[in-house]
């Protein structure tokens, strides 16, 4: 079918779930294939992103497209509705501005929960100062969201600190987000989980501590 959307992905990545935000957001059907990673890839995934071979995958009629935040562009261009990004030109460039900020800095969220010792900290300080930049310089005291009222496009690419940040904390035994020392970003995020579409469609803290704990030991065991 010319218009059907299958959305290649798993249930406890944040990319995956950028995309899911995005087509709840904007009121798309779709259907979800869930990939049994990282332990096996299926054929369908090999075949529509041969390149990376990662998730997620967003498939348009027989059109793929990869990457989470080009997929959430591809959404934004292609259905109209309850627009994730500013109308006007200037809106546009500080939002693609601050996700590529997201893109930037979200290794280092990653390198928190996959090292120890001096390889932590110093993963744990861009953490900090990422948080910090955010809190000082994305305007949060003035809006409710990065996109003002209502969620748009740099919400979705910051979505992670909203519930992976709490599932890496419990995980590693550290503090990152800290009320008092961030309120700007914790109230985002509040607000942000607080939406029916975002809500909805987070995967469940205690099941993913679960995952991602004998998953950190397997990679910790293998460096």
């Amino acid at each position: 079918m010319a218009d059907q959307v299958r959305l290649f992905g798993t249930w406890c990545s944040p990319f995956s779930t950028r995309v899911i935000w995005a087509l709840k957001l904007k009121g798309i059907p779709y259907d979800y294939i869930e990939e049994d990673l990282p332990y096996k890839k299926s054929a369908q995934l090999l075949k529509y992103n041969p390149v990376h071979k990662k998730i997620p995958v967003l498939v348009h009629g027989e059109k793929p497209i990869c990457e989470s935040m080009v997929i959430v562009e591809y959404i934004e261009e292609t259905w109209l509705q309850n627009p994730l990004l500013p109308s006007d030109p200037y809106g546009r460039a500080m939002a693609r501005f601050w996700v590529k900020f997201a893109e930037d800095t979200a290794p280092a969220i990653w390198m928190v929960f996959r090292t120890t010792g001096e390889e932590q900290e110093k993963a744990k300080k861009e953490v900090l100062e990422m948080l910090k930049t955010i809190e000082e310089h994305a305007g949060l005291d003035k809006k409710r969201f990065f996109g003002g009222d209502n969620i748009g496009i740099v919400d979705i690419a910051f979505g992670q600190i909203a519930r992976w940040f709490g599932v890496i904390e419990e995980v590693v035994g550290m503090e990152l987000l800290e009320p008092h020392a961030f309120p700007l970003v914790h109230a985002w995020t509040n607000n942000f989980k607080d939406v029916p579409a975002i809500r909805g469609n987070l995967p469940d803290h205690d099941r993913m501590v679960a995952f991602f704990k004998p998953f950190r030991e397997s990679l910790l065991a293998s460096s």
